[in-house]
């Protein structure tokens, strides 16, 4: 099996490209929604850099069905509205089979309702799980997340603490959908590790100075506390803790922070803070036999040979968009035809597709596919990320 798992790695690993027929044909147009500017453009510009690396190595080994592969992306500025219009002229516009992106929760949960109605497959590479939860956030159909679930983060995170006999925490968390959507996996999945949640506070993400909320938070006592965001706001949080007098709880950061930015912006005041992240983050840990480290390494080869990494180095984000059209491209030659329900279907079929996030095996239940042995905690220790203790 591991041997089987390794070549189906291989074949996902669009290794330095060998040249093969050229595609032929018309193209199959994907398009791609991606935050160039506003707040989550340190995830969006990079995503957008990948998905056309990842477009230019599919063509050269043969394109998708015999087919080239074409990719329109536009800029949805970090904004929701943005985001939706976007999509409509993807969409109504430029005809495309399917999207992959875009880059935040609050713009997947403003795309969705409408890639829904017209029945359009997207791949996001949102961090909330909202999008493909169903009940009161609709139906998910069409709806499908290359990033780990929030659920499979907090789980994580739980296991950690549980592990270190921490059972009181705090938990610290932005105002927006991301940190709405973490707020309500931990509060639903703390009586499962025996975790007591003792206080919490909110903050908007693009504030820059968070010391009344930590302030509370350590007069509560708590063991540790969870701060659930992306972008700057995380780092701000950090160093408003360590600021404070006397001794800091454990700090754990949400899956959205572990990369260079987090640790330039907090610091010194990182040392010590763990999150979960991909194995993307320490890929030296990695054992032979993990189907994802040929994977990684190819991955991490392509990213500096397209001189992505010396604008936006590596970062736990760095391999979505990479992984939404491995899915996407295995669903395509699954399903055999450049069709949206077919390839809607052949999606929900998929085993064992080995991408840089973790090795997926999706279900009609579920849209994600990864696990929890998908991603490792991590500890900043002398300015770097390596596996938490």
């Amino acid at each position: 099996m591991a041997k089987i798992l390794l070549f189906l790695a291989a074949l996902f690993a669009f290794p330095a490209v060998v040249a093969t027929a050229q595609p032929t044909g018309d193209p199959i147009v994907i398009g791609g929604l991606f935050a160039q500017s506003g707040p989550a453009a340190v995830v969006g510009t990079p995503s957008k850099l990948v998905a056309e690396m990842t477009v230019a190595q599919l063509n050269a080994m043969g394109g998708v069905l015999g087919r080239p592969v074409k990719l329109i992306s536009y800029d949805t500025e970090s904004s929701p509205d943005v985001a939706l219009r976007q999509a409509r002229q993807l969409v109504e516009g430029d005809k495309v089979l399917a999207i992959i992106g875009p880059t935040s929760t609050g713009e997947g949960l403003a795309v969705k309702k409408y890639t829904e109605e017209q029945k359009v497959p997207v791949i996001m590479t949102v961090g909330g799980d909202a999008i493909i939860s169903g009940g009161k956030f609709g139906p998910y159909d069409w709806t499908f997340k290359a990033p780990q679930r929030t659920a499979t983060a907090v789980g994580k995170i739980y296991e950690y603490l549980k592990g270190k006999n921490i059972s009181k925490i705090a938990v610290m968390r932005s105002k927006d959908a991301f940190g709405q959507d973490g707020l309500a996996e931990l509060k639903a999945n703390a009586g499962k590790y025996g975790i007591d949640i003792i206080a919490e506070e909110s903050f908007d993400p693009k504030g820059t100075d968070f010391s009344a909320q930590t302030f509370k938070l350590q007069a509560a006592k708590p063991q540790a506390v969870v701060v659930w965001t992306i972008g700057p706001a995380g780092a701000i949080a950090t160093k408003n803790f360590a600021a404070l007098p006397g001794e800091r709880p454990l700090l754990v950061q949400s899956h959205g922070q572990p990369g260079p930015s987090y640790l330039e912006l907090a610091g010194e005041a990182a040392g010590g803070t763990i999150m979960p992240g991909t194995k993307l983050m320490a890929p030296e840990s990695l054992p032979d036999e993990d189907p994802q480290k040929i994977v990684i390494e190819s991955f991490i080869k392509a990213y500096k040979d397209a001189g992505i990494q010396e604008k936006f180095p590596l970062n736990t984000h760095s391999g979505y968009a990479y992984d939404a059209l491995t899915l996407l491209r295995a669903g395509l030659e699954k399903a055999g035809k450049a069709d949206p329900e077919a390839l809607r279907a052949a999606l929900e079929k998929l085993q064992n597709v080995v991408g840089v996030s973790g090795v997926y095996t999706l279900s009609s239940q579920d849209h994600n596919g990864l696990r929890e042995d998908s991603m490792i905690m991590l500890i900043v220790d002398s300015g770097r990320f390596k596996l938490a203790p």
